[in-house]
């Protein structure tokens, strides 16, 4: 597995291998053009020359950042391709000094393996975070764990 910066050309194939988690609602869409603009966040994840994961490292302000948008597609799972990924954002994260990550997730359980502790929802303070929110088909009954790391 390799894990890289991913390029403009790549933004298709990322788009149908998170298709089938929009779909199911774990994961918020984004356009194209988002995924452009925001293409320097992410990391992907690649096995003979297919991507099977990625997430992006969005960062909020000086101090926190969100690892958002973490896909491994279903026959990469369980193999350690998100936790790679996942690492990798952490220390971009530690690179860029930053001073906390968040996350909000169904799958509370693998990022508490990696370092991260839950918190309450209500301590995610920052506006920029809810923005995403009111696109989700879930909101606003929302069933995610907020988790964050210190770094």
């Amino acid at each position: 597995m390799q894990l890289a910066k991913p390029t403009l050309a790549d933004i298709g194939e990322m788009q149908r291998l998170i298709r089938v988690f929009i779909d199911e609602g774990t994961i918020l869409s984004r356009s194209d053009e988002e995924v452009a603009n925001a293409i320097r966040s992410y990391t992907i994840a690649k096995i003979d020359d297919a991507i099977v994961g990625f997430a992006s490292l969005y960062i909020y302000t000086p101090s926190l950042a969100e690892v958002r948008s973490l896909a491994v597609g279903r026959n990469s799972q369980g193999h350690g391709v998100g936790s790679a990924i996942v690492e990798a954002l952490i220390n971009e994260a530690r690179s860029l000094k930053l001073k906390q990550l968040l996350t909000l997730t169904y799958r509370a359980t693998f990022f508490s393996r990696l370092g991260f502790h839950e918190l309450p929802k209500e301590e995610v303070w920052h506006h920029k975070v809810w923005e995403d929110c009111i696109r989700c088909k879930h909101f606003p009954v929302c069933n995610e764990i907020a988790l964050t790391l210190e770094l």
